[in-house]
């Protein structure tokens, strides 16, 4: 049975379908107010948390800390530098054989999963000397 959606629930994920990527909660919220569609940043969060319960909205937490969401309409995995904070989006899926398996031997629906590997990105990784 699909959860009944608020009206701030229905017109973040309008917006984020409209977006087609990945956004802070600060940037939805401006970008609320920017089509004259004004939400409480408060109201923002909790939408937000709403709609990742339900399996709508995935969030991704970059090294700053940040949080971005985004509809959760496929797995995401990434290379994160830890020094300039860039993300690489990688297509490679090492572990969907296992998140079916998890599915089954624990009787839990899965929505996503996200795989993020941190290290140094080529331009912030030092200069090997010879």
């Amino acid at each position: 049975m699909k959860a009944q959606r608020t009206r701030s629930q229905e017109r973040i994920f309008r917006l984020l379908k409209t977006l087609n990527r990945a956004i802070s909660a600060q940037e939805l919220y401006i970008e609320l107010r920017n089509r004259e569609q004004n939400m409480g940043l408060a109201t923002v969060y909790r939408s937000l948390e709403a709609l990742k319960l339900q399996g709508t909205v995935q969030v991704r937490t970059l090294a700053t800390g940040e949080s971005l969401y985004s509809l959760a309409q496929q797995d995401q995995h990434h290379l994160t530098c830890v020094n300039c904070g860039r993300s690489i989006p990688i297509s490679e899926c090492p572990v969907h054989d296992l998140e079916k398996k998890l599915e089954k031997s624990h009787q839990f629906k899965i929505y996503y999963h996200t795989l993020e590997f941190f290290g140094l990105c080529h331009q912030c990784q030092p200069i090997a000397s010879s």
